[in-house]
C-alpha cells in the first residue's frame, strides 16, 4: 500500500484528476484539502493557494498514476510522491485489493 501526495491549482483540477484515477482503478480513495504554499520557483520565493490531494493505492501504480497526472495537471512541475505504508489493518488491505482489481 502507498499514500500518494499531489498538489493541484484548484478543486476542479483535483476532481478531474481524481475521477480519472478512480475510473481507471489506479486509486481507491481521494482526500483533498486546501493549503497555502510558499516555495522557491525560478529563483524567487513565491506563494499560492493550492489543493492537496492524497490517494490510497498500491506502490506499483506509481508510473500509471504519474502518466495520468501528467496528462491532466496544469502545472509545469507538479509535486507527486508516494509514501509507502509499512502497516495497516487486514480490512484495509482486503478493501484495497478488492477495489483495485
Amino acid at each position: 500500500m502507498a499514500i500518494y501526495y499531489l498538489t493541484c491549482k484548484d478543486n476542479g483540477e483535483v476532481d478531474e484528476i481524481s475521477n480519472a484515477l478512480l475510473e481507471k482503478k489506479l486509486v481507491a480513495c481521494a482526500k483533498k484539502f486546501p493549503v497555502e504554499s510558499r516555495f522557491w520557483w525560478q529563483g524567487n520565493i513565491d506563494n499560492a493557494n493550492e489543493v492537496v490531494v492524497m490517494y490510497e493505492s498500491m506502490e506499483e501504480n506509481f508510473e500509471k498514476i504519474n502518466t495520468e497526472v501528467k496528462k491532466l495537471s496544469s502545472y509545469e512541475t507538479y509535486i507527486l510522491f508516494s509514501i509507502p505504508v509499512s502497516k495497516t489493518t487486514k480490512e484495509v488491505e482486503s478493501w484495497l485489493k478488492e477495489e483495485l482489481k
